[in-house]
């Protein structure tokens, strides 16, 4: 049985951490589009506010129990369209929700074993594998505790964390 994200949230004791390992996401919200169709980066930023206020208000629920909410994203450099946009939207959505957000660029995960696929993680147990098609887009969820799973995720959160830098920190090249 796939959980719905806010069950798998409230699933947490202590942590949710999230990996994403691509460079685009499908089409992106309405936000992504008007930057496509030419507004600053700044003024689709804010477009995706009402579009992302449902996910804020998840996190900052999480958050407000005391569960450490991280994200680290491996990315390629020079970034896509998609991830600068990602980049300058992130204090709109993420981190407006309490969570903590990294940036790795990818030569310097090039060492770091890690699964081919984004994942969520909750207490560093359960295992949300996060599926996309070729183009980004959604292609389903799996749940996994397998102890192997579990083990290499953890390291690899772990490791790309360590080394990525604070969004506060990290200016798309």
């Amino acid at each position: 049985m796939i959980l719905t994200l806010t069950e798998l949230f409230a699933k947490a004791h202590s942590s949710v951490t999230h990996l994403e390992l691509r460079d685009t996401y499908g089409s992106g919200g309405p936000g992504y589009r008007a930057w496509r169709e030419g507004a600053s980066l700044e003024d689709a930023a804010r477009i995706d506010e009402p579009f992302v206020a449902p996910w804020v208000a998840l996190v900052r629920s999480t958050t407000e129990r005391g569960i450490t909410f991280r994200r680290a994203r491996v990315i390629s450099e020079p970034v896509t369209g998609y991830i600068r946009f990602e980049h300058a939207a992130t204090g709109y959505s993420n981190l407006a929700g309490g969570e903590q957000v990294r940036w790795l660029p990818r030569p310097q995960a090039k060492d770091i074993p890690m699964p081919a696929c984004d994942f969520w993680q909750i207490d560093d147990g359960l295992i949300c594998w996060v599926f996309q098609d070729g183009d980004g887009g959604p292609n389903g969820y799996e749940l996994s505790e397998y102890p192997a799973q579990v083990k290499l995720c953890s390291a690899a959160f772990e490791a790309v964390w360590e080394r990525a830098l604070d969004h506060s920190e990290y200016e798309p090249a």
